[in-house]
């Protein structure tokens, strides 16, 4: 019986995962033209997005140059590469699906590819991880790649000032738990005007450990 379910569950898998490889196809065949490029001529792309989705074009079309760039930055920044797999995961969670990564995949790597494609769009990316240590050490360490890409990177801990918390909000890419989102979300909430609350726009958020995170830790309400 449990085989039997597991059928059901991943009925149409193979679909999914043969257009996800499609769009590494894509990916691949921008990376010798953009390899070639300088820091400045990299780092220039951020703008030449931003300008490009500005008039219409959408994060869909944009992801496979997107992604590429990302994934020289990555090279350039920390030495390591993206693998087509991890290009598979980034492509299915900027289509708001999970992707399900074994040990040792880079799901951390992962996360900047989406991350990074829908900052383009302006109105801020948040990062889930499960404590202060990972969203601490994936700000600096992932955002690397971010910031040698031209965008702002802030990150959420227990002991922020609500000023602090704003600013960090603001940033193009912000790390944090998910207790302190919900907390601040809450917080907003209760605020009497708008200049108290500190998030802005809800767009798009990365969520690592998701299971952890919406099905064990959700039983426990956040009451403030």
């Amino acid at each position: 019986m449990p085989a039997f379910f597991d059928k059901i569950l991943r009925a149409g898998e193979g679909r999914i995962l043969r257009e996800l490889s499609k769009i590494v196809v894509v990916v691949n065949s921008h990376e010798a033209r953009i390899s070639a490029m300088s820091d400045a001529e990299l780092r220039e792309q951020t703008d030449i997005f931003k300008d490009r989705y500005s008039k219409g074009q959408s994060l869909d079309e944009l992801m496979p140059e997107a992604f590429a760039v990302v994934r020289e930055a990555a090279k350039r920044t920390l030495g390591q590469r993206h693998y087509d797999v991890q290009l598979m995961g980034g492509a299915a969670l900027h289509k708001g699906n999970i992707a399900e990564m074994r040990t040792g995949e880079g799901k951390t790597l992962v996360a900047t590819l989406p991350s990074y494609l829908n900052a383009l769009a302006g109105r801020g990316v948040h990062v889930v991880t499960t404590n202060d240590y990972l969203a601490e050490r994936d700000s600096e360490w992932m955002g690397r790649i971010h910031r040698f890409l031209g965008l702002n990177v802030g990150v959420i801990l227990a002991n922020m000032t609500p000023a602090e918390r704003r600013e960090a909000y603001a940033a193009d890419i912000t790390y944090g738990t998910n207790n302190e989102f919900g907390f601040d979300y809450l917080r907003d909430n209760m605020a009497w005007t708008l200049d108290e609350c500190v998030q802005r726009d809800h767009f798009f958020a990365v969520v690592d450990e998701v299971d952890s995170i919406l099905i064990d830790e959700a039983r426990t309400p956040l009451i403030i």
